[in-house]
């Protein structure tokens, strides 16, 4: 049977899988992982581990993340020398993803051309959104060439979705926030199963506040720090990708289980704004469906951080959330009360399986 490789380039990792592609049964089991740190040496380690793992001959296909695809790209493609293309334009949208993810795939093209290879996008989960979700109160020649909300995460918010069904049944179909919280973060509002709004905009710096990433901030900031402190532009950019956030307000470091262990008073800080943050774009997208029926938790912080999990909740009463507490502590999949009229849920993520049956699914041309 014939394999797939996957690869997840993130700002401070790279998730490798290898996954076998049943064609008769139409399944896909996971053969091996790893998740190696980004670094100079990345590429020649992650080229070995592929290599120490299968051989050339029997992979069918190499199936990638991509964090941006634009508007042009908004279901999975096989990467050609115009997509490449395509897909190096949109850097500056998303320089801590978007640059190590191409690296990795002309890395993957030079040792082995003749496998094929396809970009899944984070971008194409919220093309469904309406267009009052997408819009920016900017002149409509801008919004024309491409400036708009895109959101992101979508894999994530993908395959989450593909489990509501069996942890809510009918209710899966209603209004429901998906908190993926992570050294990235971001929100997304489903109904009936469909992106209709997210925190995350035109870029992936948008909206929460991250674990090195400002989130969302006056742009009357950036003009200050550009005209007034003369700050070049990448300096600022570097200051809003990678001194801010979590980071930047605790001055100990973006590791959210270092802070809540920290008895330094910024450490507290820093997960109070977080929390706060979170608490308050929860309603904007609570405002966007016209109600909470389910709050699901995932990615590294939803999924491993109980104690964020409680203040979230705690803040979102007045939506009517009730957390059982032993149920959070113990990391349970369903963590609210009987008498809770939103569902709270715990939920892992899966973004390399995603990718994988995306990948599956354009090697057997549907």
């Amino acid at each position: 049977m014939a394999k797939i490789a996957i690869f997840n380039a993130g700002s401070s990792n790279v998730k490798c899988s290898i996954f076998e592609n049943n064609h008769a049964s139409n399944t896909l089991s996971l053969l091996a992982k790893a998740q190696l740190a980004q670094d100079d040496s990345t590429t020649t380690k992650l080229l070995a581990w592929l290599e120490g793992n299968t051989e050339a001959s029997s992979l069918a296909a190499i199936g990638h993340r991509v964090v941006h695809g634009g508007e042009k790209y908004s279901k999975p493609v096989q990467i050609s020398a115009e997509v490449l293309q395509d897909l190096e334009a949109l850097v500056p949208l998303a320089p801590l993803h978007q640059a190590p993810c191409l690296k990795v795939i002309r890395s993957l093209q030079a040792r082995w051309p003749q496998v094929a290879q396809f970009a899944c996008f984070d971008t194409a989960f919220h093309a469904t959104q309406p267009w009052v979700a997408q819009a920016m109160p900017l002149p409509r020649t801008m919004t024309e060439a491409g400036v708009r909300r895109y959101g992101f995460h979508g894999l994530s918010y993908e395959y989450i979705a593909s489990e509501l069904p069996r942890v809510l049944h009918e209710k899966a179909q209603g209004k429901i926030v998906i908190a993926h919280l992570g050294n990235g973060a971001s929100l997304c509002a489903l109904l009936s199963g469909k992106s209709v709004a997210s925190t995350m905009g035109f870029s992936a710096l948008d909206g929460l506040m991250m674990g090195t990433r400002s989130g969302s901030i006056d742009p009357g900031v950036v003009l200050y720090l550009l005209q007034t402190l003369k700050m070049s532009a990448s300096e600022v950019s570097d200051l809003l990708y990678h001194q801010s956030g979590l980071l930047g307000v605790s001055g100990i470091g973006s590791d959210m289980q270092v802070l809540l262990n920290s008895t330094d008073p910024f450490a507290a800080k820093a997960v109070e704004l977080f929390v706060y943050r979170v608490v308050c774009e929860i309603g904007a997208m609570a405002a966007a469906m016209g109600g909470l029926d389910a709050l699901v938790f995932t990615a590294g912080i939803g999924e491993h951080a109980a104690p964020i999990r409680e203040r979230v909740c705690l803040g979102c009463a007045w939506l009517g959330a009730a957390l059982n507490k032993q149920a959070n502590i113990s990391g349970q999949e369903q963590l609210h009360l009987p008498n809770s009229t939103v569902q709270v849920l715990m939920l892992p993520t899966n973004e390399e399986k995603m990718i994988a049956l995306h990948t599956q699914a354009c090697l057997l041309g549907s």
